[in-house]
């Protein structure tokens, strides 16, 4: 009997050393295949590259995930004791298991209380980098073990950063960091004590918690970390009673990014990949670009506003679709609101030009449903190319009707009526001193065109080259006040390389006579620049213009180079003004001032950043001479409109390529050198009448009115070899009495003092 009760005494016992032993022989096996936690201590989390404006706002990140690391030391206690009072309150007393913890929650579900968990912020960090999310026995045993591990080699303010950090928090955003900036556009030592509660709230369910889909689930998620704060003592009850009160500020829509410049983050994203492959987008390299964040907002703004005014000029198209609008489906407004916005899904918003339709309409008015869930009416003075369809008296002739899909634009406080599109436009802006570019937009919407028109788009520059051909007639003799005949002319088809001759006629196909070369280049006489190529040699211009950086295989020696036959860029042409901006240097375009390591050191990168080289590729006299005769183009030739910004300093080119094709303008002063072009992809006329100076020329207005007063007025200093005559208007000879006459630039060895070489015929 003795024996017996003995022997079930013993039965605990055994068992016990059993369950001992399993779990013994269990981690004997299990802990030399666990994963080494040493790389933990040389933990870099996979940062995304951020590309940053030269002011240091942020244009855009590349990489799947938004990490932003922050040291242990630097984020709030308030952060700390709000993560600690919902996830683990004995985290500084564990040995990285909260056998407390476990036992109460043990208890809980035992009694039928809520459930409650136990896993501490270690085992999370064990789970989060080394093992799966799967619900196994092996896996949790695995979870301890490391816990184990990872307490034995890392400090707890170590694991504690590697969990702030790593930590996943919805809305693709890893660590607190981010989080903050993704819920409230805040760095985390701004946030108040009731986002901070929010935050601390996020990591046992990110998408159940999730503040800008689940709002009240939030909340009160928010509320139960506020409860433990107060309850374990990590805030007083006035702290406590005010953060639930709190109106959190969230961010409906995450505007991460502060300026919009897409096309310019392309060209970083790309020129870093060539050089260092996939690990750009895990590496977490800042680059500094020299683009400033005022210019670029200026420069997309002039864009929109340039292609807006240019679609209102042209014929009203058909609608981009039809939305059936019968009223009898609609029960109530809610049922409405859903059902337009699921028949515009298919229709997306490109910058400012958002879509919608048309509700109703009157030769005054209009009504519509914006796919932004907004009503809008639209008067009579924004109605633009809708005023003349309106006002058709028979509806069926109206292309706009009810249930008609438009695009729609808010300028100011007013709503304005437009279209989608088709044709592009491009703006780049640059220091002619540093080559740096200040400001840069490939097109219309790099959403809808990736394609960069900027930097790829080669196209024919038309009259903007004109001023290449005279700068090399410079070299040869011929003067600002050189006679050309602005006449009828026959190229023979040999002096071509075509099969044809050739009677080129001025824009107008008006002639003027004789004229002095600036009065040409001014008004941008054709016939005036054929003349003058003719004269020096198709050979030597074209040898001439490749010191500005132009590629002469994509021009031919003949004399149709007088007009821009041939291929640029709106990057080649901005280089290449820059020459006479600058008193004579080429400096490279760059776009990339710096490239930062996640540990904050500066890396060497060869494309896109500034080169040191900046030969002296024209006489500095020719540089100040053509700079001269481009403000003429302003004072009273083709670019007269820039006449407005009241700018005696600047100069510039309009250009227009055959059958308005292309559209340009090219212009400058010392400080900043910008060229607009505007045309289709596919090559086709941009509608009459639309040259540079109407298309092109307004959008550099637009964007140098507001920048040009960062300048002070200034010109270039005279260089010594130049000397100032006065001249005859009409016979361009040297004529002090004159009293009509006005002061021209001359080297100093080729005054006009023979009149019969300066007379080209």
């Amino acid at each position: 009997m003795i024996s017996k009760i003995k022997n079930i005494l013993m039965l605990p016992f055994l068992i016990g050393l059993s369950g001992l032993a399993i779990i013994a022989f269990t981690v004997a096996l299990i802990y030399p295949t666990l994963p080494d936690v040493e790389s933990l201590s040389k933990y870099r989390p996979k940062e995304p590259l951020q590309i940053f404006t030269k002011d240091n706002y942020l244009i855009q990140e590349f990489g799947m995930e938004r990490r932003d690391f922050i040291a242990i030391e630097n984020v709030p206690q308030k952060m700390i004791n709000a993560i600690l009072a919902i996830e683990d309150r004995r985290f500084f007393e564990h040995p990285g298991i909260d056998f407390i913890g476990i036992a109460r929650a043990a208890l809980k579900n035992f009694t039928g209380q809520s459930r409650e968990g136990a896993s501490t912020i270690t085992m999370q960090v064990a789970r989060n980098f080394f093992l799966s999310s799967e619900k196994t026995l092996k896996r949790k045993m695995n979870e301890v073990l490391l816990s184990l591990k990872i307490e034995n080699k890392l400090s707890k303010e170590e694991i504690l950063e590697l969990y702030i950090n790593q930590i996943y928090l919805g809305q693709r955003s890893f660590g607190f960091s981010a989080a903050a900036n993704t819920y409230f556009n805040k760095t985390l030592e701004k946030l108040n004590l009731a986002e901070i509660a929010l935050l601390a709230g996020l990591p046992k369910a990110p998408s159940r918690y999730n503040p800008l889909s689940n709002p009240d689930l939030a909340v009160a998620r928010q509320h139960t970390v506020l409860n433990n704060m107060f309850k374990y003592g990590f805030i007083d009850r006035p702290s406590y009673i005010l953060a639930l009160e709190a109106h959190l500020d969230l961010v409906e829509k995450n505007i991460r990014y502060e300026i919009q410049a897409d096309y310019i983050a392309e060209m970083v994203r790309k020129v870093l990949y060539e050089e260092y492959g996939n690990s750009i987008y895990t590496s977490g390299l800042k680059v500094i670009t020299t683009i400033k964040k005022r210019n670029q907002e200026v420069a997309n703004q002039a864009i929109e506003n340039g292609i807006i005014n240019y679609l209102n000029r042209q014929e009203l198209k058909a609608p981009e679709g039809f939305i059936d609008l019968d009223a009898d489906s609609f029960n109530d407004k809610k049922t409405k609101n859903q059902h337009l916005r699921k028949a515009l899904r298919p229709f997306k918003t490109y910058n400012n030009f958002i879509p919608g339709v048309v509700l109703s309409t009157k030769p005054y008015k209009i009504e519509v449903f914006l796919k932004n869930n907004q009503y809008i009416t639209i008067y009579r003075k924004n109605l633009g190319l809708l005023k003349k369809d309106l006002a058709k008296e028979n509806p069926e002739e109206r292309l706009v009707k009810q249930g008609a899909v438009m695009r729609f634009v808010k300028k100011n406080k007013d709503w304005i009526v437009t279209q989608l599109p088709e044709v592009e436009g491009a703006l780049i802006s640059m220091d002619p001193n540093t080559g740096a570019i200040v400001a840069l937009v490939g097109g219309f919407s790099f959403k809808k065109n990736k394609f960069n028109h900027a930097t790829q788009a080669h196209r024919q520059p038309g009259s903007i080259f004109k001023p290449f051909i005279i700068s090399s007639a410079l070299e040869k003799g011929i003067t600002a006040s050189t006679i050309i005949n602005d006449g009828p002319l026959e190229i023979l088809a040999k002096d071509l390389g075509t099969n044809e001759n050739w009677v080129p006629q001025n824009y107008n196909e008006k002639f003027s006579g004789p004229i002095r070369l600036r009065e040409g280049l001014a008004k941008s006489k054709n016939l005036v620049s054929i003349r003058i190529l003719k004269h020096i040699g198709p050979e030597y211009a074209l040898d001439y213009i490749a010191r500005f950086g132009f590629n002469p295989k994509k021009y031919k020696p003949y004399l149709s180079m007088a007009l821009g036959v041939g291929e640029a860029t709106a990057w080649e042409m901005a280089r290449a003004y820059s020459v006479f901006a600058n008193g004579g240097y080429l400096k490279t375009p760059y776009y990339i001032d710096r490239i930062i390591d996640s540990k904050g050191r500066k890396i060497k990168l060869q494309a896109g950043l500034i080169n040191e080289e900046t030969p002296r590729i024209i006489d500095p006299r020719n540089a100040f001479i053509m700079y001269d005769l481009l403000k003429e183009v302003i004072i009273n030739g083709t670019a007269r409109k820039a006449k407005t910004l009241k700018r005696p300093d600047i100069a510039g080119k309009t250009g227009t390529t055959n059958d308005l094709m292309d559209a340009w303008f090219a212009g400058f002063n010392s400080d900043i050198v910008t060229v607009t072009w505007m045309g289709f992809d596919q090559p086709k006329p941009l509608g009459n009448r639309e040259t540079g100076s109407r298309a092109a020329l307004p959008i550099w207005i637009d964007y140098m009115r507001p920048l040009l007063r960062e300048y002070p007025i200034k010109n270039l200093v005279k260089p010594e070899g130049i000397i100032p005559l006065k001249v005859n208007k009409k016979t361009g000879m040297t004529d002090n009495a004159d009293e009509n006459g006005l002061y021209e630039y001359f080297y100093e060895e080729y005054p006009p003092y023979d009149n019969s070489y300066f007379v080209i015929n």
